[in-house]
């Protein structure tokens, strides 16, 4: 049987995480295009 590729949380959080986010400039853009599209944006 074939099992799905599974990432570590530490990974994907360092990857795509809020903090990830909040460091650049671009990200910040992402963050808040998602805050005003109605979408909680928690840190994780």
């Amino acid at each position: 049987m074939h099992y799905p590729h599974k990432v570590s949380r530490r990974k994907k959080v360092r990857a795509v995480g809020f903090r990830k986010r909040m460091s650049t400039r671009k990200g910040r853009k992402i963050v808040n295009r998602q805050r005003r599209m109605g979408r909680s944006v928690g840190v994780r």
